[in-house]
């Protein structure tokens, strides 16, 4: 997988739906809401995000279980600038 310089929301969007196969996904850049925040980068972009995800994969697993496969899945983008994650397992 190549990872962009930066975290895009279409980048997240594109690794989960290859990774997990999810029947809902929504990401959303909430990085200009957390300007000045630790993690921020100046940009308003890119820093922090909130997914909220229905996957098969997710079935029978506790919350915990499930939320590490997405931040399994978006390992890469941590080291690409990720700072936050708000992870939201729909039903």
């Amino acid at each position: 997988m190549n990872t962009p310089a930066i975290p895009t929301a279409a980048a997240l969007e594109a690794r989960l739906r290859d990774t997990l196969s999810p029947t809902a996904l929504e990401v959303i850049d909430e990085s200009a809401a957390h300007a000045g925040h630790a993690g921020a980068n100046g940009l308003g972009y890119g820093t922090h995000f909130r997914v909220r995800i229905a996957a098969p994969a997710f079935a029978g697993l506790g919350r915990v279980a499930q939320h590490r496969l997405v931040y399994d899945a978006l390992r890469p983008f941590t080291d690409a600038g990720l700072h936050a994650l708000a992870i939201e397992i729909q039903r």
